[in-house]
């Protein structure tokens, strides 16, 4: 692992000649009034880094990215018409999906996989690392929003994760799940035209809970009273593209229905379960 120069350093010149930027946009229209994101898209470490000390299987396993969860994203944005952001770095570098004070933020230990490039890590690394991957992935969120807001748009934000089969031994029944924390307008509605296929067990905040306090919809979804949904599917069932395709067609009508709901196409404050919440 190179030794950072300096904790302030610009995130373009931080990264290595020929490594591409932290996250990726695709284009869509805002009018569709929908952002997908995905926080953990990539199991991509850059060279510099030395794959964190793991062999290269290890970042084949969900502790490296949400199998499958970058494929459902381009399927359903290119779908919906909408726009959509993807990080382009493991979750093992640092963590998208937590606040910068979240002790989980950078894996020591992970599923039983000690990292090596992170046993160490100090504060000057943890910035580097914060200024270089996980910010430019939060502002290029609070952007978008701020760009559709500002042309008249409440947009509906789904994210798109996936979970293991199995967990620890024990097999988990759920096909999908939707984490939320308490603004209820695109969470229910999922969940119920979800369970309306007698053929999916649907998971209502498990195996996961939504209420994560500084995770990615906590910070621009939550605090700012936009309709969100967090969208878990397990893996095994989108490991291939053709998997992460038809679950992305079963989803375009959902999310299309969510999103022409009035309620949701309002700024809305339901607050969190984790605490009081700092609007803005």
């Amino acid at each position: 692992m190179t030794d950072p120069q300096s904790a302030s350093i610009n995130p373009a010149s931080a990264r290595p000649q020929g490594e591409p930027p932290p996250f990726v946009a695709i284009e869509g229209d805002d009018r569709t009034g929908i952002l997908v994101i995905c926080d953990h898209a990539s199991n991509r470490v850059p060279a510099a880094y030395g794959g964190l000390g793991l062999p290269a299987a290890e970042f084949e396993r969900h502790i490296g990215y949400d199998i499958g969860a970058a494929a459902v994203t381009e399927a359903l944005a290119a779908r919906l018409g909408a726009p959509a952001l993807m990080t382009t770095f493991s979750r093992l570098l640092i963590d998208p999906n937590r606040g910068e004070d979240d002790p989980t933020l950078v894996m020591r230990l992970s599923d039983g996989a000690v990292v090596p490039g992170n046993a160490r890590i100090d504060a000057t690394e943890r910035e580097l690392r914060l200024e270089t991957y996980h910010r430019p992935y939060q502002r290029a969120i609070e952007a978008r929003l701020d760009s559709m807001l500002a042309a008249g748009i409440v947009p509906l934000v789904v994210s798109i994760h996936s979970f293991t089969p199995v967990w620890r031994g024990t097999p988990r029944p759920w096909h999908a799940a939707v984490l939320w924390d308490s603004d209820p307008r695109a969470a229910l509605p999922m969940i119920a035209q979800l369970r309306a296929d007698p053929a999916l067990v649907v998971g209502d905040n498990e195996p996961y809970d939504g209420a994560l306090r500084g995770d990615t919809l906590y910070r621009h979804a939550t605090r700012r009273g936009i309709a969100h949904a967090l969208l878990e599917i397990r893996q095994d069932l989108i490991a291939d593209r053709g998997g992460a395709t038809a679950w992305a067609e079963r989803l375009v009508p959902i999310v299309q229905a969510i999103r022409a709901r009035p309620d949701v196409a309002e700024i809305r404050h339901f607050g969190s379960r984790t605490g009081p919440v700092e609007i803005g």
